[in-house]
């Protein structure tokens, strides 16, 4: 397989690319067949049926790059895709060995930009790869081979590879540090807007991606390489989440206004006060064009423990592909009033609940899992 193309000097939002929407047409979807089983410590043989549930969906519109680390897990997922009636023709086995599956945070991050094209096609639009430096999310050791998987598509797709970088302000003469963000962390509407949150990125002490830099730095790398304009922080994400307040579990844009927000009603619960406080910022957010969004509040399910461990279950962490939104259901009553509500957000293609409380006991879902490839 060749090398990839590589560009360690430009900036593509001075190249006219952007990080396109979720809900925007895709070409494919990445994911990586699970095998760690330490993420999932004695829930793991169930795991790759939901994987099973999940591939089902998403082939329905568009194919699926699989990351497999070898023959074993190749055949391992055709005999559960066949069972669940999984169209095989619609998925890429790409060998790659990984660390973990959680391919948000892990995969390639794509770019994408309309330049002038040929006489019959005047606009040709072209993708390319943003490369953030996965770290482990600042607290794992075992990342390295998780890493290069974006070097990997970028190889196999032909897409030149963006290594998003930053030097500390103040400091000309310092190299400048590889960038590290993780794609679960941010939350954009393809227009100019991103979200996250200060907890995830901006705490000075905790899971710190990218020791030395300021919220001017990042606000500043993130605008260089996402091509986004206005970026707006929340404050905090849910109990359980090892990542540390990833924005994917609390707050999701389902089209370029609108945007749902998770809300915690019950004022006993150790997510109350962490959530409202999000509810009060929102109120301050304002999108590119200087409009107000429409914020709609997704409930959140009642709390979910594992073995004494409190679980980062969140209906925010859906999935929007080309065929469906697939959304985490997890055998509470307020399941139906979350897919309720996504529902008549999403008119243009079907909601689908996927039972994961399995799969959050990996302190991840859907979203965390997948990793889309823009068309």
């Amino acid at each position: 397989m060749p090398q990839p193309k590589i560009n360690r000097t430009a900036l593509p939002a001075t190249l006219g690319y952007r990080m396109p929407a979720e809900w925007e047409k895709h070409q494919a979807t990445w994911l990586g067949w699970p095998h760690n089983a330490s993420d999932w410590p004695g829930k793991f043989e169930v795991i790759p049926w939901v994987y099973g549930e999940m591939v089902r969906n998403i082939s329905a519109g568009e194919k699926v790059n699989l990351l497999v680390r070898h023959a074993a897990d190749e055949k391992q997922a055709r005999r559960i895709f066949k069972h669940v009636g999984v169209d095989l023709r619609k998925i890429r086995f790409v060998t790659h060995p990984t660390n973990r599956g959680w391919t948000r945070d892990t995969g390639p991050l794509f770019i994408r930009r309309e330049r002038p094209g040929a006489r019959s096609r005047p606009v040709a639009t072209e993708t390319d790869i943003v490369h953030f430096h996965f770290n482990g999310w600042a607290k794992y050791d075992n990342w390295r081979k998780d890493t290069r998987v974006p070097e990997t598509a970028a190889r196999l797709l032909g897409k030149t590879l963006f290594h998003a970088e930053c030097r500390r302000a103040g400091s000309p003469r310092t190299p400048p540090q590889p960038f590290v963000i993780e794609g679960g962390g941010i939350e954009v509407n393809g227009r100019g807007t991103l979200i996250s949150t200060e907890e995830c990125y901006l705490h000075p002490k905790i899971q710190v991606r990218n020791p030395g830099l300021g919220k001017a730095e990042i606000e500043a790398t993130l605008k260089n390489y996402l091509g986004v304009t206005h970026i707006f922080w929340l404050a905090k994400g849910p109990k359980g989440d090892d990542t540390h307040g990833h924005i994917d579990d609390i707050c999701r844009f389902v089209n370029a206004k609108t945007l749902v927000l998770v809300r915690e009603k019950n004022p006993r619960d150790e997510n109350y006060r962490p959530l409202a406080e999000n509810w009060d910022r929102i109120q301050d957010l304002r999108l590119e064009n200087g409009t107000r969004p429409e914020v709609v509040e997704l409930p959140m399910p009642g709390p979910l423990y594992f073995d004494g461990v409190r679980l980062p279950a969140s209906y925010a962490n859906f999935y929007i592909c080309n065929a469906a939104v697939i959304v985490p259901t997890f055998n509470d009553p307020n399941d139906r009033v979350a897919l309720g509500i996504l529902g008549d957000l999403f008119r243009d293609r079907p909601v689908v609940g996927i039972h994961a409380v399995d799969l959050v006991w990996g302190f991840g879902s859907l979203h965390c899992l997948t990793q889309q490839q823009p068309a």
